[in-house]
């Protein structure tokens, strides 16, 4: 195997950076991805629901220091497994910011495993608690997607944004 192959838990860190920068939040852009035997079952990024105003065109909507426009990255991954009808149970989660108390309930219900995550956030105790009395483990990563940004452009020659028709 060659050195500069990525491990599976820097693939998929990776894209959940990758992922957040769809984020439509002023706020915070947070990516997640769902993974079941080493294949993406979902994804998700923080913004508001479809088809409704976003964060980045009409505003945050702000109560008690959080926005209740968006839906968060972990929300939405899981939101879109029910949506197709594909069970999370097993699953792990690789998310860029360490999941709020919310989500981390429901990250905990829908059968989530392991929680990899690249940046702490400021959480309320019970947050910890809930992750001390289930079977799930997080893992804090150190995955900066700017350490490889280098091999992105060298591997996809160049990186060229402006696609032309076949």
């Amino acid at each position: 195997m060659s050195d500069n192959r990525l491990t599976w838990d820097q693939y998929f860190m990776l894209n959940a950076h990758l992922i957040s920068m769809r984020s439509t939040c002023n706020r915070l852009n947070v990516g997640s991805v769902l993974v079941k035997n080493n294949r993406i079952i979902s994804t998700g990024y923080n913004g508001g629901i479809s088809g409704e105003d976003h964060c980045l065109d009409a505003g945050c909507f702000v109560e008690n220091n959080h926005c209740l426009r968006c839906l968060h990255a972990e929300e939405n991954a899981i939101l879109q497994c029910a949506l197709q009808g594909v069970s999370t149970k097993g699953s792990q989660i690789y998310v860029t910011h360490f999941p709020c108390v919310h989500c981390m309930k429901k990250i905990l219900q829908a059968g989530i495993t392991k929680i990899y995550y690249n940046y702490d956030y400021k959480n309320h105790d019970y947050c910890y608690h809930l992750l001390e009395i289930s079977n799930v483990e997080a893992v804090k990563m150190d995955v900066q997607i700017e350490n490889y940004s280098d091999d992105i452009r060298n591997s996809a020659g160049g990186l060229k944004w402006d696609f032309q028709p076949l």
